[in-house]
């Protein structure tokens, strides 16, 4: 009696990951989400290449394999404090910056330690050559939209200021929005949650992405 061998078991992940990249069922994100910036290309060579044709690959008739690209990988980084936080994938760094350590109580003066702290993630953009730089404010749920807009928008301008002192480099370009509280990253309906939702978030490419 014949056998029919088994395929190894990193090949059988891989298909089970082109299969649900089948062109038209590919999962795609709002253009105006901080997490993914309009026109970022995370695509990359895919680590397992898979012969389309191979008679194994089972896909649905009529459908086409996507473009390969490598998955997103996140770490993230929080200090006990929780004023501060950094997220790398494997294209981009995101540093967080809760309000309460940058400014006063519905303030967009910075106070006296912004600076210094600031000052660190412009040495990072720097360490990574990054050329493009995402600064986006944003607030709690508490007060109205209007007046959120514009203190988080007030608050990214004025870290940004700062930045561009201290990188002194006419070839970066910034991106510079308020979010008021939309994209929260904690609990609105507790005050733990709402001061971390009360940030200003800095975001540039990793070097050679």
């Amino acid at each position: 009696m014949t056998t029919t061998p088994r395929l190894p078991l990193v090949f059988t992940a891989a298909a089970l990951m082109v299969a649900a990249n089948i062109v038209g069922a590919t999962a795609t994100h709002a253009d105006d989400d901080p997490s993914v910036p309009p026109g970022t290309d995370t695509s990359a060579s895919a680590p397992v290449k898979i012969d389309p044709n191979d008679p194994d690959l089972k896909l649905p008739e009529g459908a086409t394999l996507a473009a390969p690209k490598v998955l997103d990988i996140k770490s993230v980084v929080e200090d006990q404090s929780g004023d501060e936080r950094r997220e790398d994938t494997n294209t981009e760094v995101t540093f967080a910056l809760q309000a309460e350590v940058l400014f006063a109580k519905d303030s967009a003066k910075l106070n006296a330690d912004a600076k210094a702290r600031i000052a660190a993630i412009a040495d990072e953009i720097k360490k990574q050559n990054a050329t493009q730089v995402r600064v986006f404010g944003f607030t709690d749920n508490l007060g109205t939209h209007a007046h959120g807009v514009v203190l988080s928008k007030q608050r990214a301008n004025a870290v940004q200021a700062v930045l561009d002192d201290d990188l002194n480099d006419p070839n970066i370009i910034f991106d510079v929005r308020g979010y008021a509280e939309q994209y929260p990253i904690a609990d609105n309906s507790t005050e733990d949650g709402r001061k971390k939702n009360r940030r200003v978030e800095v975001t540039f490419p990793r070097s050679g992405s």
